[in-house]
């Protein structure tokens, strides 16, 4: 045989192996992509606890793909039925912290034969994205037949930056003949790299330090909504509000506080303040931002902040007086306009307080506790059948049982 014609024989082989491995791949292919839809949904179940939910996509690897990292690997020795990411599940999550939770939820659900975390591959100098790969056996009782190179699936934890770097490498590297050879090019993509790297590190800052915020705030609600429950609920039975709270740990802004200038970081640092029964520190850093005259919606915020703090020390003048301050700043501060009711109602200033309710629920009518402590204020005015009307309109909205005690009280004024 010449070799011209052992030329044709070989690539008839080819050829024909070729066909016969496309073949068995498209007879595959529906069973595997059953099993990725019922493995997707396996595991957006498991993530169901986290909230933002991160985005679940299941894939199958293409025909080309495929054909590519098998001959690879008969090439270099190795069995090419141990290729595990025939079938996979792409995570995007949107902040980096996501990511350990994510694999926490899955370590709980699914047994995990191998783990790869591409950042590690890359030194100082090189430029690629980051991303965890998981190599997991898929659950037996979704396996069905025996499905060659499906008995494993490849799970890729992302966030939504490092996604899209993966992305565009992917179409400008490794689906392209050579990869970027000029420095300044490669700088470039490096830069790139680097900015989406910043960005996710900022939206994490950015998250943590709202998270931390939001759990002052929801301490100082916390410790407000008790100050309410010892004022307007108790003085239902109470002929005067009590007295001024006094502030057992009076202290100054220190200078750490006097040094930030930054309204986030003052905000923060006057909630701790607050939460610590820090009073008049708490009142000066409020006041302090006040003082560099920020934008009418973050100062009618600063002003309820501040009124709050008054309110828990019982200057109830002083807390009326920024509560209308917010509400200036503010017309659609509906949390605002509740607050100053209750001050009212503790002041035995009821039709002051109604108006300030009434704006509240016009605002926002489905509060329940707005509703309540209306119904709160036509009791002492003796108005039993529009205290009863707020109050069944409350209970419609949450059967809290003090609404329950309330009702009863208010008909047994009514005799019914």
């Amino acid at each position: 045989m010449d070799i011209t014609a052992s030329q044709e024989k070989n690539g008839a082989d080819s050829q024909s192996w070729h066909n016969s491995f496309r073949e068995g791949y498209e007879e595959l292919f529906p069973a595997r992509s059953s099993l990725v839809n019922e493995l997707e949904l396996f595991v957006q179940q498991a993530l169901s606890p986290l909230s933002p939910a991160p985005r679940v996509k299941g894939r199958i690897k293409s025909f080309k793909s495929y054909s590519k990292k098998y001959i690879r690997y008969v090439k270099d020795g190795l069995d090419p039925t141990q290729i595990n990411d025939v079938i996979g599940i792409r995570i995007i999550c949107l902040f980096i912290e996501d990511i350990a939770e994510v694999e926490k939820l899955l370590r709980e659900k699914l047994s995990i034969i191998d783990v790869e975390r591409k950042a590690m591959e890359y030194n100082l100098r090189e430029f690629g994205y980051d991303s965890l790969h998981l190599i997991i056996n898929v659950p037996e009782d979704m396996q069905g037949q025996s499905l060659p190179c499906c008995k494993t699936a490849e799970i890729q934890i992302r966030t939504i930056m490092q996604d899209a770097w993966a992305e565009v490498e992917h179409e400008l590297i490794y689906k392209t003949e050579f990869a970027p050879f000029d420095t300044p090019l490669r700088r470039k993509l490096a830069a790139v790299n680097a900015s989406l790297f910043l960005a996710d590190i900022v939206f994490q800052e950015i998250r943590g330090y709202q998270q931390r915020l939001n759990g002052e705030i929801r301490k100082r609600r916390d410790s407000f909504f008790q100050k309410i429950e010892e004022t307007a609920d108790a003085f239902v039975f109470t002929s005067s509000p009590p007295g001024i709270v006094p502030d057992d740990r009076l202290s100054p802004p220190t200078a750490d506080s006097l040094a930030l200038e930054n309204i986030d970081d003052l905000l923060l640092e006057a909630l701790s303040a607050h939460n610590k029964n820090q009073f008049s520190k708490a009142i000066a850093i409020y006041t302090r931002i006040l003082d560099m005259k920020p934008v009418d919606n973050v100062s009618s915020l600063i002003y309820k902040h501040r009124g709050i703090a008054y309110f828990t020390r019982s200057l109830y003048e002083e807390a009326i007086s920024d509560f209308s301050q917010a509400l200036e700043l503010d017309p659609k501060s509906y949390k605002a306009a509740y607050y100053k009711g209750i001050v009212c109602t503790v002041l035995k200033r009821y039709p002051q307080a109604i108006d300030a309710f009434n704006l509240s629920l016009t605002v926002n009518p489905y509060q329940a506790y707005c509703l309540y402590r209306r119904a709160q204020v036509y009791y002492h005015l003796e108005d039993y059948p529009q205290a009863l009307g707020d109050c069944e309109a409350a209970l419609a909205l949450e059967p809290f049982d003090a609404f329950k005690s309330f009702k009863a009280l208010v008909l047994d004024k009514l005799k019914l």
